[in-house]
């Protein structure tokens, strides 16, 4: 590892307030200090209040997470950027072309926008969560 100890990871996506957010704490909870990791979107907004529910289900309080955009942190520290949305990859992309540092993309559903009824909202985010906790789990683990 660049840093001598652990991966430094970055997931990114559109806002940073649902899907690398939930990324993001589902890292430190599968790896806690074996792992850093951080967070940033194209566009920083508050966190999302179904994203906030199914984290607080498996255990992860993240009323403290503070979103941040990819124009705020310095990439060149992380090892790895995992990118969850198209928009987070191509701005990635264009902020890492100097750089040697990894990018993957990572096809992850916008779940912010359906229009359905409140439990099948939740289940919607709850299959994003699981599916980024399995392939987190699956890449790193």
């Amino acid at each position: 590892m660049a840093n001598g100890s652990r991966p430094c990871v970055l997931f990114a996506c559109a806002m940073n307030s649902v899907r690398s957010p939930m990324a993001e704490g589902l890292a430190r909870l599968l790896f806690g200090p074996d792992m850093e990791v951080a967070s940033a979107g194209v566009r920083a907004v508050d966190m999302d209040g179904f994203a906030l529910c199914v984290m607080a289900e498996i255990g992860m309080a993240m009323m403290g997470h503070v979103p941040q955009t990819l124009d705020e942190i310095d990439l060149s520290r992380f090892e790895l950027i995992v990118t969850l949305s198209p928009e987070a990859h191509h701005r990635v992309l264009e902020l890492t072309r100097d750089l040697d540092t990894p990018v993957e993309y990572w096809a992850t559903e916008d779940v912010t926008h359906l229009d359905v009824a409140r439990d099948q909202k939740l289940d919607a985010y709850r299959a994003v969560r699981d599916g980024l906790k399995e392939r987190i789990g699956r890449r790193f683990g």
